[in-house]
């Protein structure tokens, strides 16, 4: 049996006439006709009863279509991993991946690795609604229907101008910041991400979409933020806060595709997990 008889079948047997089929798969009906009888020869069995109102399936028919089915999309996702030549990445601020990016070429040469930079609203990417096929990116954050590995754990700071009266300070506590103004996410946001860059409070302040923007908020108008420490933000002071939990780097992903299982692997060993 060939995939493309197995495909004309299953095609016969889910319009149920060879018209309809033959106009499905862009045949005339004729050859249609002619590789469904030879299939029926060659398993030495009826597959289709015919009527001039169309076809109905025979047991062994029934038994074939389930078999069939399942044996196409097997076939399919191996030639789509086969032929699969790139992946797309989403990333959430600069988490360091050289190393990462060095060690996926060494793997896959010929791969093209497309980069979404994604924006605070979505901590995932755009893992969720298919735009990317794994995330590099920072929780915490909602993992359901999600496989993620922390990759590294990183100390959170508060973002100040250099003028700021708590800029001075050596550590602080989100109970320091309490009476300021924090970042704001857009409605929608994952509730878990948005409660903790608010330090796990409910706050008041500019909604901000991006990472440029906070940095400007705190610039122009003193709002506080949060970011991890050692990250340089030219004029700005990150202090480190003693009473927030850090901030784990993340690599997301949803399926079993096996270009992205050697991208999670290749995190893996560049992060030292």
């Amino acid at each position: 049996m060939e995939l493309r008889t197995l495909r004309y079948f299953v095609a016969v047997a889910e319009e149920l006439h060879f018209g309809r089929a033959a106009r499905r798969l862009h045949l005339s009906q004729p050859p249609l006709s002619r590789a469904i009888k030879h299939l029926e020869t060659d398993l030495g069995t009826t597959l289709l009863h015919r009527s001039p109102a169309g076809v109905t399936l025979t047991e062994a028919g029934h038994t074939l279509l389930r078999e069939a089915k399942a044996l196409l999309d097997h076939a399919d996702r191996i030639r789509a991993t086969l032929a699969k030549a790139t992946i797309t990445v989403g990333i959430l601020a600069d988490h360091g991946a050289a190393g990462l990016a060095a060690a996926f070429r060494q793997k896959h040469p010929n791969v093209e690795v497309r980069i979404r930079e994604a924006d605070l609203t979505d901590p995932t990417c755009g893992l969720r609604t298919n735009q990317v096929d794994v995330a590099l990116t920072r929780g915490p954050f909602d993992t359901q229907g999600l496989k993620t590995l922390v990759l590294r754990q990183d100390p959170i700071g508060a973002v100040l101008r250099a003028d700021d009266p708590l800029a001075g300070r050596e550590r602080l506590t989100t109970a320091d910041l309490d009476d300021r103004t924090w970042f704001q996410f857009p409605e929608g946001t994952d509730e878990m991400w948005q409660n903790y860059w608010n330090g796990g409070k409910s706050r008041r302040g500019p909604v901000v979409r991006a990472v440029q923007e906070c940095v400007q908020s705190v610039l122009w108008n003193g709002t506080v933020g949060l970011a991890p420490l050692g990250h340089d933000l030219g004029e700005l002071v990150v202090v480190p806060l003693d009473d927030l939990p850090p901030s784990p780097v993340v690599i997301a992903w949803r399926g079993d595709d096996p270009l992205v299982r050697s991208f999670v692997e290749a995190a893996v060993e560049a992060y030292g997990s």
